[in-house]
């Protein structure tokens, strides 16, 4: 009775041991700032998009020139979403006529 008794501890204690290893598990994203530049109510043209050399963009396949081509602000988030950048954030700096910069984060699972 002793013995099984030791084997049922030994048994739980492996299994919970093993259950805190994958809780401990996190996950790791690459994050991307893509600046955004257009005049104030324009409906969503851009008037330049504006991304700098980031870690998150080596050996990825969206490149800086094609995202900087992009004239509108629906064809930027469509752009992302087909490479598998998901969309987290977006920040607006505004002032009285001028253009609105906003910046746009997106993230993808490494």
């Amino acid at each position: 009775m002793k013995k099984l008794l030791i084997g049922l501890f030994a048994i739980s204690i492996f299994l919970l041991a093993e259950a805190t290893t994958y809780a401990q598990e996190i996950t790791k994203y690459d994050f991307l700032e893509v600046i955004v530049i257009q005049k104030a109510n324009n409906g969503g043209k851009i008037k330049r998009i504006k991304v700098e050399d980031q870690q998150s963009l080596v050996e990825k396949i969206i490149t800086i020139k094609e995202m900087e081509s992009i004239k509108s602000t629906s064809g930027l988030l469509n752009y992302m979403n087909t490479h598998n950048w998901e969309f987290v954030d977006r920040k607006a700096i505004t002032e009285i006529k001028n253009p609105i910069w906003m910046s746009y984060i997106f993230k993808k699972q490494k």
